[in-house]
């Protein structure tokens, strides 16, 4: 209990610096919201009254104060242009944003574990090189230029797979794979660097000193204490998959957080691009709390650190 109310503690600081940040950046970001609603040829009076009504003709300080105060209670606003609460937007459109980072995380493992410990247990061989050609291939290629190449080739070429949109599994394996891929090949290298460290240990010798074949003495002890930073470069990896999807949900008209953050910028949406941020950075704060739980029950020693 300890450990987990430090955590928390820890989380609260830095929860309350990128709600100030987002309201500053928010603010300074060009263009008027009221101008944007009305459009360019609207009357003064009418430009006037809407920026009273919505708040924006007060101090930055005092609508700071404001935000604050909603934010404790629960209350993120209403969005200009949806002219919803903030919070039934953003919530609304989070269910997408985590179902496409969870199925991308779980692409990443897929290819990133197997490929690490191949690659540690073949180290020096052509399979290792091969490995790191690929991690360096997936490292190189950004994923707004990953994504249309896929789509060229799995939905225009060959037609296996739809273009856009969220549907079922089929329509989640292109952004999946495009969101995954970066992160597949850094966990890879992750895995590979802890394995060939474990693999070094005496207690690795000692069991294959046994007789323990090395598949056993690969998963069942090296890969087994190699967990801690595995699990933390997963725990960084999903939180970076929440935040990070913003071009990937653009290029594949994903209705998720990253696509309603580009439209609420594109409008000058003030609160619903707070709403949209501080959701993404609690999202991320919260993964990171629960990967410190995780690295503390692999290994007990965590804990008095």
């Amino acid at each position: 209990m300890r450990y987990i109310t430090v955590r928390l503690l820890l989380a609260l600081p830095a929860l309350w610096l990128i709600v100030t940040m987002v309201f500053l950046l928010a603010h300074v970001v060009p263009g008027d919201p009221v101008e944007q609603m009305l459009g360019e040829g609207a009357r003064a009076e009418d430009v006037q009254q809407l920026r009273h009504t919505l708040g924006l003709d007060l101090p930055v300080s005092v609508q700071y104060g404001r935000y604050i105060k909603g934010i404790v209670h629960g209350d993120l606003g209403e969005s200009f242009r949806f002219q919803q609460p903030v919070a039934h937007v953003v919530l609304s459109h989070y269910p997408a944003t985590l179902e496409l980072a969870i199925v991308a995380l779980l692409v990443c493992a897929a290819m990133g574990i197997p490929g690490g410990l191949i690659a540690a247990e073949r180290r020096g061989t052509a399979t290792d090189h091969a490995v790191g050609v690929l991690t360096l291939l997936g490292l190189s290629i950004p994923n707004f230029a990953l994504g249309p190449v896929l789509i060229l080739l799995f939905s225009v070429i060959l037609g296996w797979l739809p273009v856009s949109g969220r549907g079922g599994i089929a329509h989640l394996a292109l952004p999946a794979i495009t969101l995954g891929a970066a992160f597949a090949a850094i966990l890879t290298r992750m895995v590979r660097t802890s394995a060939i460290e474990e693999l070094s240990s005496d207690y690795v010798r000692t069991a294959r000193a046994k007789g323990l074949s090395e598949s056993a003495v690969l998963f069942r002890h090296a890969f087994r204490n190699a967990l801690i930073p595995i699990l933390t470069v997963l725990g960084l990896q999903f939180g970076t998959l929440l935040a990070g999807a913003i071009i990937t949900e653009t290029i594949f008209s994903w209705p998720g957080i990253g696509r309603l953050t580009v439209q609420a910028i594109q409008a000058r949406d003030y609160p619903l691009l707070q709403g949209c941020i501080l959701l993404i950075a609690v999202s991320y704060v919260g993964v990171n709390f629960l990967t410190d739980l995780a690295c503390a029950l692999a290994d007990p020693r965590v804990r008095l650190e």
